[in-house]
């Protein structure tokens, strides 16, 4: 599979995540024989403009055990480049001089779009503004519900938290929208619904869907539950929110009472309320699992733009 960018989830088909999966199993066994040195001439340059860890982390990761290279940088908006008033393309294309491959997290929704255009190397997308993509976040996720589940047809999610502006549910709607039978929980206080540009998109693909504002009622329906980090209105008691508020967005101990036993929570993490310290050790909390095949996916993903 070759790519020439990875900027949003509409661009991948079925047959392509199937690829996808496959390279990214045997970059799990080349990273459990201690990585590769198959691309020590390549440079990936890391271009962060809004903060990361894990993202950021995970692809330098990624490329390290590739055998590559990087140039590392966080806060771009403060480089001088930015701060005289140079142009995302301008600092693109100079970078592009730099480097074979630009991982690129942008401060406004359509700047990994805007880069791609100028880019004379591959740019990926890692993350877009409040309410854009963040397509190899969902690429992760979908391969953690695929390994967890076994299965992607099917498959029944709950969304929990801050939908609106949430990139890691709005990227994995649209790659969860393009599987059979697929059913999705959107759940979430008014203000920070699903907004309607995903719902008329899997309303166009048929998709099921349904708007809710208490997990617990759907609870023991799902095979997962994706939770989100929250805002002070659905906050736990303790954060400002109301006791039934807790209770609707909150999992502790008493929640996964309701929880199927072969089912699976995740998260995209850093949390903040969401999710208590108390679930960690069940078998379900898949959220730390993520995170590791997050470096999987990432590495099959520089695979497939450095060809």
């Amino acid at each position: 599979m070759k790519l020439a960018h990875v900027i949003e989830s509409q661009q991948f088909t079925v047959p392509m995540l199937s690829e996808l999966f496959r390279l990214s199993e045997e970059m799990e066994r080349i990273v459990a024989r201690g990585g590769t040195r198959d691309y020590s001439n390549k440079i990936m340059a890391s271009l962060f403009y809004a903060n990361s860890t894990r993202t950021r982390f995970s692809f330098e990761s990624a490329m390290s055990r590739l055998g590559g290279k990087v140039l590392v940088t966080e806060h771009a908006q403060s480089f001088s480049s930015d701060v005289s008033g140079e142009t995302l393309e301008d600092t693109i294309r100079v970078v592009g001089n730099y480097s074979d491959v630009i991982v690129l997290r942008h401060n406004e929704v359509g700047g990994a779009a805007r880069a791609a255009k100028v880019s004379v190397v591959p740019v990926i997308n890692a993350g877009d503004g409040k309410g854009g993509q963040h397509p190899t976040q969902a690429l992760l996720d979908l391969y953690t519900i695929y390994k967890e589940i076994r299965t992607i047809d099917g498959v029944r999610v709950a969304m929990v938290g801050n939908l609106a502006e949430g990139r890691t549910v709005r990227s994995l709607a649209y790659l969860l929208g393009k599987f059979e039978r697929v059913r999705l929980y959107f759940v979430a206080s008014p203000e920070l619904q699903m907004r309607q540009d995903i719902i008329d998109y899997l309303t166009h693909h048929n998709v099921w869907f349904a708007i809710e504002n208490d997990l617990s009622k759907i609870l023991p329906a799902v095979d997962v539950v994706y939770m989100t980090r929250s805002e002070s209105s659905i906050q736990p008691e303790e954060a400002g929110g109301t006791t039934t508020e807790r209770s609707r967005y909150y999992i502790d101990d008493s929640m996964m009472w309701l929880f199927p036993q072969k089912a699976i929570i995740m998260h995209p993490l850093p949390r903040s309320n969401e999710i208590a310290a108390s679930v960690d050790s069940d078998p379900r909390a898949a959220y730390f699992r993520q995170t590791k095949n997050g470096i999987y996916v990432r590495m099959a993903l520089l695979v497939s733009v450095l060809g």
